[in-house]
């Protein structure tokens, strides 16, 4: 859903400026049924505005700078890191999180300790692609509630940290 707003908003503009002469309500509508769709335009007005304003109308390519923009966090950050600037980078978001945990690999309560968890035991090679395989692999098979582990290739290495019921 994302990537369909996405390729819909850049369609439409493309340099921070461009998104700012667009109307709320019509930003709104690009990036829609996106949830929060209202709340995120609202944002993305004002990171544009900040770009202009702080940065020369440039994202910025380091980790402590794009946090200093309103709605990005350590996730967001690391996926411009890494898939915008070629850049290392470990991206966490909720799936990464709970099979890194689940497979017993990391021993974390927060996406930011798995983040930093990561960065000290994965090596740097896997950084990137981390993120997209274990996205896909939990969208499909290593689901939050009742995961697909008889279909799972990790089986036989997996600890199942925290699974009550599976198929």
């Amino acid at each position: 859903m994302t990537r369909k707003a996405s390729k819909r908003l850049f369609q439409e503009a493309k340099t921070p400026q461009e998104l700012l002469d667009i109307p709320e309500d019509a930003l709104a509508k690009l990036i829609y049924p996106v949830g929060f769709y209202r709340t995120k335009a609202r944002t993305l007005r004002t990171v544009c505005t900040d770009l202009i304003e702080k940065y020369e109308s440039r994202v910025p390519d380091e980790l402590d700078e794009l946090l200093k923009l309103k709605g990005v966090g350590r996730k967001t950050a690391n996926l411009v890191i890494t898939l915008g600037f070629g850049k290392q980078g470990v991206c966490v978001d909720t799936h990464v999180h709970r099979i890194s945990n689940r497979l017993g690999y990391v021993s974390t309560k927060t996406p930011e300790q798995t983040e930093m968890a990561l960065r000290a035991k994965l090596p740097r090679k896997y950084w990137v692609e981390f993120n997209d395989l274990l996205v896909t692999y939990g969208q499909n098979v290593c689901k939050p509630v009742s995961p697909f582990c008889s279909k799972c290739s990790l089986s036989r290495y997996c600890e199942r940290v925290g699974v009550v019921k599976s198929r």
